[in-house]
């Protein structure tokens, strides 16, 4: 799209919105009569009520009008900002996927400019000799043109259009030349002195930074999600791990995102626990009670629910008395609550995951309205005693409401929810991190909230899924006993077993108790998170330490060391920190060995990678990246010297524009890891 077409998708969109702000002073100004009540006629309020409810309709199709014109506006601006972007003073770093985009799309359209939406096809190349990257729509495009052009008899080859499109093509900052292969590939080879400048740009604003963002989302991720009186086990571990993830990578490129920890704290649990409570511990309300296990507090009170009829009957009048607010019930809610939240916490802060809690709780008095709403507007219908929602089309299964003795469901629960943060927060974008198996369950919540208009055009939803953790004998993992693997003796496993790696490796005798911590904290926590992250999500993995431990193949240890060892080059090269600074100022990154500009190639291709995720929310690509910015690296330094010395070990030369890459090198793969929740350490 030329960009003079972008400018017409700036015009339609500001007038959509002038368009839009009009009719909602429109419709302000006739709630206002609606609302007042003060008609001299019936017939006059039928009729402004008619008019509201047009007015209502006009307003939502605008609003999704506005949006779409948005949404275009932005991936057009991505395409083409590389084509006019400052090389030495980026405030974001070049995607060069949407640079060439952009670049053959605008040639394309001048070559045929009587084809609807050419197609515009940018891969990397599988081989350096055929370029670093290639435009392959001359075979798609050849196809087009032979349906179009049926009657035509004269042959149209895809070498010809390609290089009909290659004539189209206007110089870049980022493209050295063009090569039209026989089969009608376009092969594509960077300029080296552009992936030279992107460096140095990074280098001397002494951060990576993101792709570019035009507008940053309110979004909402919706992840961990414990059950108070039940600790954390292995189950919660993909939620909060690839939730958190998720959270660095979205405020990393400047949206603004509100981390939920939606526990469960509500409903019949509670009331059977309170009675247990009353007669273990009668004076809770004064003295709190020694629950140090309140899982085996919690299987007590569940024997009892299980065989005492009089103590049931205790536990459901404690629910009502819950619900009706009474205060000696809630004080020993309270006190339930915070035993729980102190067990979480101490999760948390050892994975260093940042979370707001908000239970399910605070959406009581939200369900209520809901149901109340979803009433009036006649989306409810009776089944067996039960209230029911159905979705669009009344396809696949039904959300259930209100059960058939008037109590709420987890379904109420997540559709009240759902609309306090559409409403209240005024989130743009929802993501719910829950296992693969709730998929249905999010699916049928989204269909209803776009039938009750809870949800519109301008709102994303994700459901993030995942596969279950098995055990190295490929079932459920669990524990020699068949119980549910605790999340706090997990991490004392991964503690104890990244201690006995570094003494085997006899790192404690050359490090400080301080250095030692670190190092065996940064390996166990790393690597049980890494090990999550960098399987494809939805597919189920099998939890080894044996595995994850590993200093080969793609594992934090890997990573971690290989960090380390980057960042020690440097160092042992005796660099000062101010010596670094002036090179970065004064010597060129060293690009002329094809090592060197093979690492550069991979360096550059982060904001791409950046920009695939956060479709997907897969996190396993910035793993795959991550692995090769270091198996790339190593082939460098093996071909590379960065430091030459002489026989006696004497350093007798410096590369500084290599010693600039390793720098480079080192910030990029940093960055990932803050990205991914792994914490680094400068001796390992």
């Amino acid at each position: 799209m030329p960009f003079s077409e972008l400018q017409l998708f700036e015009e339609r969109a500001s007038l959509a919105e002038k368009e839009l702000a009009k009719l909602r002073s429109e419709l302000e100004a006739l709630q206002k009569i609606v609302s007042s009540g003060d008609f001299e006629y019936n017939e006059d309020e039928t009729v402004s009520k008619k008019l509201l409810e047009e007015a209502q309709k006009e307003n939502e199709k605008l609003k999704m009008r506005v949006e779409i014109l948005l949404r275009t506006r932005e991936q057009r601006k991505a395409k083409h900002l590389a084509l006019t972007t400052d090389l030495s003073n980026m405030k974001t770093m070049v995607s060069i996927y949407d640079t060439l985009y952009a670049l053959f799309e605008k040639a394309i359209i001048e070559a045929y400019p009587d084809l609807t939406d050419p197609p515009v096809v940018i891969s990397m190349s599988g081989n350096a000799n055929f370029g670093d990257y290639q435009c392959n729509s001359a075979l798609p495009i050849c196809k087009l043109l032979s349906t179009i052009n049926a009657q035509d008899k004269q042959k149209v080859i895809p070498k010809a259009i390609a290089e009909n499109i290659m004539s189209k093509v206007g110089s870049s900052p980022v493209v050295a030349k063009l090569e039209v292969a026989p089969a009608g590939f376009i092969n594509i080879f960077l300029k080296r002195d552009f992936g030279q400048a992107v460096l140095k740009s990074v280098l001397k604003n002494g951060k990576v930074p993101p792709p570019p963002v035009f507008r940053p989302k309110s979004v909402i991720v919706d992840f961990s999600s414990p059950n108070v009186a039940k600790e954390m086990h292995v189950g919660h571990l993909r939620s909060t791990i690839i939730g958190d993830s998720i959270c660095r990578l979205l405020e990393y490129l400047g949206h603004k995102v509100l981390r939920l920890n939606h526990i469960g704290d509500w409903g019949t649990q509670f009331g059977m626990l309170i009675a247990h409570l009353e007669d273990k511990f009668p004076n809770y309300v004064t003295e709190s009670p020694p629950i140090s296990d309140l899982q085996s507090f919690y299987k007590e009170s569940k024997v009892r629910f299980d065989n005492d009829e009089d103590f049931k009957k205790r536990a459901y009048a404690n629910v009502v008395k819950l619900q009706s607010h009474d205060p000696k019930i809630i004080q020993g809610w309270k006190l339930i609550c915070d035993v729980s939240r102190k067990e979480f916490q101490s999760i948390y802060n050892r994975l260093d995951i940042k979370l707001v809690e908000r239970g399910e709780s605070f959406y009581q008095k939200h369900m209520e309205a809901l149901v109340k709403h979803l009433e009036e507007k006649n989306f409810l219908e009776e089944d067996e005693g039960r209230k029911i929602m159905w979705g669009l089309n009344k396809e696949g299964i039904p959300l259930t409401i209100v059960k058939s003795d008037g109590g709420f469901t987890y379904d109420t629960s997540d559709l009240a929810a759902l609309k306090q943060r559409v409403i209240e927060e005024d989130v743009d974008w929802i993501i719910y991190v829950t296992d693969a198996g709730q998929a249905t369950h999010f699916q049928t919540l989204q269909s209803c909230a776009k039938r009750a208009r809870i949800l519109v055009s301008a709102h994303r939803m994700d459901h993030v899924g995942f596969g279950v953790v098995l055990g190295e004998d490929k079932k459920k993992f669990k524990t020699r006993s068949g119980d549910t693997v605790k999340l706090s003796d997990l991490l004392d496993e991964g503690l104890k077993r990244a201690e006995e790696k570094l003494k085997e490796k006899e790192r404690d005798k050359v490090l400080s108790d301080e250095e030692f911590k670190a190092a065996k904290e940064s390996i166990a926590y790393g690597c049980i998170k890494y090990a999550d992250l960098c399987h494809d999500r939805i597919k189920e993995y099998v939890f080894s330490f044996d595995k994850m431990l590993a200093d080969k193949g793609n594992t934090a240890v890997y990573l971690l060391y290989a960090l380390t060892r980057i960042r020690s080059i440097a160092r042992t090269a005796n660099v000062s920190q101010e010596e670094m600074k002036k090179a970065i100022e004064t010597t060129p990154i060293s690009i002329e060995h094809e090592k060197e500009w093979k690492l550069v190639k991979v360096l550059l291709k982060f904001p791409d990678i950046v920009t695939k995720v956060v479709k997907d929310l897969s996190i396993h690509s910035l793993c795959d990246f991550c692995y090769e910015i270091a198996c790339t690296f190593s082939e460098f330094y093996d071909n590379c010297y960065c430091v030459e010395k002489n026989k006696t070990g004497e350093i007798v030369k410096v590369n500084m524009g290599r010693i600039l890459l390793t720098e480079v090198t080192a910030m990029m793969l940093e960055q990932c890891f803050s990205l991914l929740g792994l914490k680094p350490v400068e001796k390992m």
